[in-house]
């Protein structure tokens, strides 16, 4: 029957991907290992990326932690930008039902507003200072094609880049809508309910 050190031993080289090992038992109940130089060397180099994957998993749990602690709001929202047009420019063609809405998690921390494509990137993809925004207001609800309805609000900057915010909770639109206003200092009808009605 093996030892324990020999079934130790030998669990322990599984767990690499290296094929070939030649790792046999002898007599006197120890392993014997044999291994060329290119052999430890991309042990060596298996080991060193299994420690970075390690420090990545690490510094994104402390960046969801430290975004989850000081953010007065965030969540996931589908966002789809469009361009306002400026004074002297032909309007925009109506592209309403264009379906091109993207999951992206949105932070509100300090004085401006994140955009991260996963809540686990460590560096978001867009971001618009609160001093920025001149308008944020609700569109109108609509749904989408599994019938699902959904709610709406649209941010404004004064360089005329508009972002499309969509969510199915009703509540998570109001809570962004009123939140965002209020930084803002936006004087809009934060009384007026979200509109269910209009599609």
């Amino acid at each position: 029957m093996p030892s324990v050190d020999n079934i130790k031993a030998g669990f322990m080289l599984k767990l690499f991907t290296l094929r070939g090992l030649p790792w046999s038992p002898i007599k006197g109940g120890k392993g014997k290992v044999e291994l060329t130089a290119a052999e430890v060397e991309s042990l060596r180099s298996e080991l060193a990326d299994i420690e970075d994957r390690e420090a990545q998993l690490k510094a994104k749990l402390q960046n969801i932690d430290e975004i989850l602690r000081s953010a007065r709001l965030s969540g996931y929202l589908y966002i789809r930008k469009r361009w306002a047009a400026l004074p002297g420019e032909t309007a925009p063609i109506d592209d309403t039902d264009v379906d091109d809405w993207l999951p992206r998690f949105l932070v509100l921390h300090g004085e401006c507003l994140f955009l991260y494509l996963l809540c686990t990137d460590l560096s978001p993809q867009d971001s618009t200072p609160l001093s920025d925004i001149v308008e944020v207001d609700q569109l109108p609800s609509f749904k989408r094609e599994d019938g699902e309805m959904w709610y709406a609000f649209y941010i404004l900057t004064r360089h005329g880049l508009r972002y499309e915010c969509s969510s199915s909770s009703k509540i998570q639109v109001s809570s962004w809508l009123l939140t965002l206003q209020n930084e803002c200092k936006l004087e809009c009808n934060t009384s007026a309910p979200i509109d269910s009605t209009k599609i």
